[in-house]
């Protein structure tokens, strides 16, 4: 059976190929996407560094042994938003970007 951590593991290993993949092509709309599942990767990176325990509390307590660091939560919790908002600004500044040169290609050319 495989383990949590392994399954994690691999988990982001998949997330950050698949977005350093999708960031390498010519296209905005792939970059933007690529970006979306580093920021995720990293999210989750950052989420299993709060000792993932299950049914564990998130503080401190008198005869509790394991417990969760809430710190990374909150960590997750504020790079949810702020990957948000700037998947909300790529896009915008991609769509202006075909807009205005009529080529959604990173360098503005058609191949």
């Amino acid at each position: 059976m495989i383990s949590f951590e392994l399954l994690v593991s691999v988990t982001i290993a998949v997330l950050v190929a698949m977005g350093v993949y999708l960031v390498l092509r010519a296209r905005t709309f792939p970059v933007v996407l690529g970006l979306s599942l580093i920021s995720y990767a990293v999210n989750l990176f950052l989420f299993s560094m709060g000792r993932l325990e299950v049914g564990s509390p998130p503080i401190l307590q008198d005869g509790v042994e394991v417990y969760t660091d809430p710190l990374p939560q909150a960590l997750v919790l504020t790079a949810i938003v702020i990957g948000f908002g700037m998947t909300a600004f790529s896009i915008i500044l991609a769509v202006k970007a075909y807009v205005e040169l009529g080529s959604d290609h990173v360098d503005g050319e058609e191949p």
